[in-house]
C-alpha cells in the first residue's frame, strides 16, 4: 500500500498576530504497528475546537479565499499565545471513520473495516493515523454521524458526576444549560438521581429542559434571577456549580445563593457557613474577566476543570466504566443532534464560520470531511 493522500485543516499563528486558517493536502504513510488509518465521516465543531482554529481572532473582518482565512489576533491574545507561534496546529478533537488500512499487530488488523470513534486531536481532516488501542468500536447499526460525538461532551458530562461524588457533594448547578453537553447532562442526572439546577439564558431554552424532564431550569434573564436560584439550590442542597461561560458574574452569583441557602436558619458565624462551595469554570463562553464580589464567607473554592486532566486523575477503571456507559446509550443517553452538516471546504467559508463560530447554544454542527 503506497501513501494516502488528503485534505486537512491547519491553524497558525504569526509573530505579528495573523492567523491563518487553511486547507492543505498531506500525504499518510502506511500504517505500521498498531496504527490504523481512519477515514473520517464526521468529526463535531466543539467548543474547544474553535478555540484552538480561532481563538478571539476578528473573523468578522478576516480575509476569506478559496480554503484560506486570514484574521487579526488581538495583541493580548497574541502575547498569550506566544508558545504557538509558527507551529502549524492541525484541529478537531474527536470524529468516528472507517478503518481503511492497519498496521500488523493483531490489535490494528482486527479493526479493518470497523467504524471507530476516536479522539487523537487533527480530526478535522479526511484521513487520520490512530493508535488502535485508543479507539472505541461502534455498536452495530450505529453510523458515524452518531459516533462523532462520543467522547469530549459525553465523557465530560459524566466528569461532572464523577467530581461531584469524589469531592463530597449531592447536586450539581450547570449553566448554559440548553446546550447538547447540557442535555446529556439532564438525562445523566435523571438516570442516576442526582438533583441539578439549570442556568438558561431564555424562555425557549427552560422549555428545552422541562420538555426533557429537568425539573430545575432557571432563566437568568429573568427578574427574579437570582430568588428562583437560591430557592431551587435550598431545594436540591446543591453546592458545587460546573460553569461554561466563565466570564461576568455569574459564578459569583452562584456562589452566593448556596452560602444563603447554606445560611438560612443557621446562627450567625461572622465566617460564614463552614459547608464548602466550589465552581469549577470550564469553558469561556464570555472572554471578560470572572467577577467575583466575596459576599459567600470563607469556605468556597473557585478552580478551573478540563476533561483531561481529570481522566488522568480517575483512573483507568473508571475511565473505562465511563467509556462503556456512552457505548451503551450512544444513541440514548448521549445523543447528539447538530443544526447543520459542513464539508471540508466548506467549512472555511465566510458563511460558515460566522454561523458556527458564533456559538450560539444548542447548535452544534458537524464537519463531514469526506462528503
Amino acid at each position: 500500500m503506497g501513501d494516502t493522500r488528503g485534505l486537512k485543516i491547519l491553524s497558525t499563528l504569526a509573530e505579528d498576530g495573523k492567523l491563518t486558517v487553511q486547507l492543505v493536502e498531506e500525504s499518510l504513510p502506511p500504517p505500521k504497528g498498531h496504527e490504523i488509518l481512519v477515514r473520517v465521516e464526521a468529526a463535531p465543531i466543539n467548543p474547544s475546537d474553535l478555540g484552538l482554529l480561532f481563538g478571539p481572532a476578528d473573523v468578522d473582518n478576516a480575509d476569506y479565499d478559496d480554503g484560506r482565512i486570514v484574521a487579526q489576533m488581538p495583541d493580548p491574545a497574541r502575547r498569550a499565545m506566544a508558545s504557538r507561534v509558527g507551529e502549524a496546529m492541525a484541529v478537531g478533537n474527536e470524529g468516528a471513520g472507517t478503518v481503511v488500512a492497519a498496521g500488523d499487530a493483531p490489535e490494528a488488523q482486527a479493526l479493518l473495516g470497523k467504524l471507530v470513534t476516536c479522539v487523537p486531536g487533527g480530526m478535522f481532516a479526511q484521513y487520520r493515523l490512530v493508535d488502535a488501542r485508543s479507539v472505541m468500536v461502534l455498536p452495530d447499526g450505529a453510523s458515524a454521524e452518531q459516533g462523532a460525538s462520543a467522547f469530549v461532551n459525553p465523557m465530560t458530562a459524566l466528569g461532572f458526576v464523577e467530581t461531584m461524588r469524589r469531592d463530597g457533594h449531592k447536586a450539581i448547578v450547570h449553566t448554559a444549560a440548553a446546550s447538547n453537553l447540557g442535555q446529556m447532562l439532564v438525562r445523566i442526572a435523571k438516570e442516576d438521581n442526582v438533583p441539578l439546577v439549570n442556568i438558561v439564558r431564555n424562555q425557549a431554552q427552560v422549555d428545552t429542559l422541562t420538555a426533557l424532564g429537568a425539573e430545575h431550569v432557571i432563566d437568568s434573564s429573568g427578574e427574579d434571577f437570582r430568588a428562583q436560584l437560591q430557592s431551587a439550590i435550598e431545594a436540591t442542597g446543591a453546592t458545587i456549580a460546573f460553569d461554561a461561560i466563565g466570564g461576568g458574574t455569574l459564578v459569583g452569583e452562584i456562589l452566593h445563593a448556596m452560602e444563603q441557602a447554606a445560611n438560612k436558619g443557621a446562627a450567625y458565624n461572622r465566617y460564614g457557613s463552614d459547608i464548602l462551595k466550589q465552581a469549577y469554570i470550564y469553558g469561556a463562553l464570555d472572554m471578560a474577566p470572572t467577577v467575583i464580589t466575596r459576599s459567600f464567607g470563607f469556605s468556597w473554592n473557585v478552580g478551573g476543570w478540563l476533561l483531561f486532566p481529570f481522566l488522568q486523575r480517575a483512573g483507568a477503571e473508571t475511565v473505562d466504566r465511563m467509556r462503556q456507559r456512552v457505548r451503551d446509550g450512544l444513541t440514548t443517553t448521549f445523543a447528539s443532534p447538530y443544526k447543520a452538516r459542513i464539508s471540508l471546504q466548506d467549512a472555511l467559508t465566510r458563511e460558515a464560520v460566522l454561523t458556527y463560530n458564533a456559538r450560539r447554544t444548542g447548535e452544534k454542527y458537524l464537519i463531514v470531511p469526506n462528503g
